[in-house]
């Protein structure tokens, strides 16, 4: 059997490579065998745009029905957040998500949801890691065995409106663009905003789906943007523009003018929306994080709780209650009054409600944040991509002893997950490989943005790649 790697959040390969129909069916089995050893009965299937992701998806529902699963399949590609609010609205015991998100358009992937709705804890991961190999996938037969198929686009939409502010909704005057990169959420934001009444005027980039994303990875970042930053470069207020990644869970904006607002700024602004509504609890983030979401929950009386990377160490905060909201790096962000998951669709809602709220954008109210809190945000990140998984192990052994990089002297070392290197001045710097990818993520925040480039600048030497 090819390796199978579970990463943060599932399973992620390479099409045609690692991730095939034979390995998609051995996974569905190992899950399968978790859900009947542990009592379940029903389980959710979905799907996104990807390459062959709906045969991939009918593949995973024929293993798991073989195994006298009840078993809901999706009529169509639906984000992951909907997959996941599908698995408590159909009482499932659990879910599985064919996408690869914000990865490349050659990669797809396995995502499986608990009983709750949102990421499988470390402890079903490990669970179904065991399970794998154990036996071979069981026989679909259509005479005995049934898949049925669902569509929770209208339910989903109903909850939606019963957790957000409708009046401050129908208030809002402005535009919204919505840059689905090509991705499931195509189509999910002016869908509600019909469902719900709303005069809003949504206006959508590409919104039809594209498994090669029109030209760059699925994911939020400004390098992927260029179609919304030029839009938005000739726009001014009132006008709001959000991006959701290839599977939606994920969420990036850009400000009238162009610029821009990463997902740092994007949890601060939600995080100081929600106290404001006078909801309160523990605030959970990852590990690359801005520690700006440390000083603001300081100020508010907020408890920060902060995790290794991975929205399934959020989810355990989540289940184990008193969390408000929880977040990562990679613009996914969940809240404790709709799922414990991450929400592009729900999380852009939410921010629009900031701006009727305060009157004023994003931008200024992150501005606010950061003389609230003393602390000047700059923020970056490299991808580096390695020759192998290889030479990911020996970059990273190199990096436990650190040096000074851009003439900053490193003041201690943090290992949670990857090396955080904390530097003179309050900026800091992290080494972490990703879990799915030979690749090696570099990210820096610092209260200067010439510090940032000076120490990302440094840092790629260091590596040499």
């Amino acid at each position: 059997m090819s390796e199978i790697r579970f990463g943060t959040d599932g399973w992620r390969d390479v099409i045609a490579e690692n991730y095939t129909f034979a390995n998609v069916a051995r996974v569905a089995q190992a899950y399968a065998d978790y859900l009947v050893e542990t009592g379940g009965k029903r389980v959710v299937v979905g799907y996104d745009t990807r390459f062959l992701s709906d045969a991939f998806a009918r593949t995973a529902a024929e293993v798991l029905a073989a195994n006298g699963l009840e078993v809901f399949l999706a009529k169509r590609y639906t984000p992951t957040p909907a997959t996941s609010f599908a698995v408590t609205h159909l009482e499932a015991d659990g879910g599985v998500m064919i996408t690869a998100s914000h990865n490349p358009p050659q990669y797809n992937g396995f995502k499986i949801k608990g009983p709750y709705g949102g990421s499988a804890t470390p402890e079903i991961v490990k669970a179904v890691e065991a399970r794998l190999g154990r036996r071979e996938p069981q026989t679909f037969d259509p005479a005995k065995h049934k898949i049925e198929l669902f569509d929770v686009r209208k339910a989903y939409y109903d909850h939606l409106a019963q957790r957000l502010d409708l009046g401050a909704l129908k208030a809002y005057e402005g535009v919204l663009y919505h840059d689905a990169m090509g991705g499931a959420a195509g189509g999910w934001l002016a869908g509600f905003a019909k469902h719900a009444g709303l005069s809003l005027e949504v206006r959508e980039l590409h919104a039809v789906p594209n498994p090669m994303f029109y030209g760059v990875n699925p994911e939020p970042l400004p390098q992927n943007l260029g179609t919304l930053r030029a839009v938005m470069g000739a726009e001014s207020a009132p006008v709001f523009a959000v991006v959701t990644d290839g599977d939606a869970d994920r969420l990036g904006a850009v400000l009238a003018g162009g610029r821009f607002f990463n997902s740092h700024q994007i949890f601060a602004v939600m995080l100081k929306h929600l106290h404001r509504k006078g909801l309160r609890g523990r605030v959970v983030k990852t590990f690359s994080v801005s520690r700006i979401i440390e000083l603001l929950g300081a100020k508010l009386g907020l408890e920060v709780e902060t995790t290794p990377i991975g929205f399934k160490y959020i989810t355990d905060a989540f289940l184990k209650g008193g969390v408000l909201m929880g977040g990562e790096e990679s613009g996914g962000i969940g809240v404790s009054y709709h799922l414990p998951e991450r929400d592009g669709i729900f999380n852009s809602l939410l921010l629009l409600e900031s701006l009727v709220h305060t009157g004023k954008d994003i931008g200024e109210q992150f501005a606010e944040i950061e003389a609230e809190v003393g602390f000047t945000h700059f923020y970056d990140r490299l991808d580096l991509h390695l020759p192998s998984l290889e030479e990911k192990d020996r970059v990273m052994a190199r990096l436990k002893d650190p040096v000074p990089l851009a003439g900053l002297e490193v003041e201690r070392v943090e290992d949670l997950d990857g090396y955080k290197w904390h530097l003179a001045g309050g900026a800091w710097v992290l080494f972490r490989p990703s879990g799915t990818e030979p690749v090696l993520r570099v990210y820096c925040e610092a209260p200067e943005e010439g510090v940032v480039k000076a120490v990302l600048q440094e840092a790629r030497q260091l590596i040499g790649f």
